[in-house]
């Protein structure tokens, strides 16, 4: 057992568990977000990502004893029913969600390209970004329609 520390959703966390257990156990277990869901438990479907110093990674794959001191951020980080993020907000508006299983790793991986680029993105481009979440409903025409959303959104306040 160790003592892990570190935050989350901007909020210091301090964990004590085998420093082999994963990072969406923690998050699950020892934080109570669950937002994040287990699905593959492989990180092929990206239904557990969050973003990990800025970058989405599956938290299925990372390991509790790695994130000692790191920034976590999980989609209950992102906004709020009250507040919703851009990202959040443009998947309810383009009904871009279904079962909604996938939805909070999409919504991090969204974001996190998002933060990530200063341009109105095209379809390849978010294709590419969100090509480790995978959605067993859709189509993907609307959450990749929500995605342009919000990035026009996004370039819209910048310019404000």
């Amino acid at each position: 057992m160790k003592t892990i520390d570190f935050f989350v959703n901007g909020t210091e966390i301090s964990v004590t568990c085998s420093p082999s257990k994963t990072l969406l156990e923690v998050l699950r277990e020892d934080a109570g977000l669950t937002g994040s869901k287990e699905c593959c438990g492989k990180g092929e479907c990206g239904s557990c990502t969050v973003s990990l110093n800025g970058l989405p990674v599956c938290s299925c794959l990372v390991l509790a004893g790695q994130v000692h001191g790191e920034n976590i951020i999980t989609v209950e980080g992102i906004g709020t029913p009250e507040n919703m993020d851009p990202v959040q907000q443009a998947f309810m508006d383009e009904g871009a969600t279904q079962c909604g299983y996938c939805t909070p790793g999409l919504i991090v991986s969204a974001r996190s390209y998002l933060n990530s680029i200063g341009h109105l993105p095209g379809l390849d481009e978010i294709k590419q970004a969100l090509g480790g979440n995978l959605c067993r409903c859709t189509g993907y025409t609307k959450i990749l329609k929500a995605v342009q959303t919000a990035a026009e959104k996004q370039l819209t306040f910048r310019e404000l």
